[in-house]
């Protein structure tokens, strides 16, 4: 009962959320890009529900990470207004609300991931399952990136927005540092806390 109410709960509140980000957005094209992969994983986990479901934690972690897409994709990342108060304010040479995504690019998949390998047992506890989180996370990245590329081939300066490089030339490595330092984060500070959600899962 108490989960079928907070899964109905997740699933407005990320409604929401997409409707409000998709009401007259910077660029309807990037809008969709980037939240995108926020819908894919929505519908992936409406249907893999009844056989598997994440603790609340892990639930809470994807929904403030579509959130984090919802708002690049309304403004595009290059110009999320508090980030651009920001660059202003502190004399920075960008917005850098873009690695705030990548952050999370790389905390909630490692916790998704994390989560999948104690709970069906793929991986035990200790050095490999730190290892094969955090490279996950970091495949992941890379994937996306690739992804990136790909658009950018494909559809030419309508890209520019959604690849947000603002003229920075190690834009990529820095997305993926970021997304390291995002699994690293997870691993190093929310380990034991999950440990905690999915005992009381079980």
């Amino acid at each position: 009962m108490g989960g079928n109410f907070k899964s109905k709960l997740y699933l407005c509140i990320f409604t929401i959320g997409l409707i409000l980000s998709g009401i007259q957005p910077k660029d309807m094209f990037t809008w969709f890009l980037e939240v995108f992969p926020a819908m894919l994983g929505m519908g992936i986990l409406i249907v893999t529900y009844q056989k598997f479901q994440f603790t609340s934690l892990t639930y809470c972690a994807i929904l403030i990470h579509c959130y984090i897409l919802f708002i690049g994709g309304h403004y595009t990342y290059a110009e999320v207004p508090l980030f651009d108060w920001i660059r202003d304010e502190f004399h920075l040479a960008r917005n850098n609300y873009d690695k705030i995504g990548h952050f999370a690019q790389g905390f909630v998949p490692s916790m998704i991931s994390r989560e999948l390998f104690i709970r069906l047992q793929w991986v035990k506890k200790g050095s490999p399952l730190f290892v094969l989180t955090l490279f996950t996370a970091l495949a992941i990245s890379a994937l996306y990136e690739l992804l990136e590329w790909a658009v950018a081939i494909g559809t030419g300066e309508n890209a520019e927005a959604f690849l947000g490089t603002q003229g920075y030339i190690w834009d990529t490595q820095s997305d993926m540092f970021m997304a390291m330092m995002g699994s690293l984060s997870m691993l190093l500070l929310f380990s034991n806390l999950q440990d905690k959600s999915i005992k009381e899962k079980l």
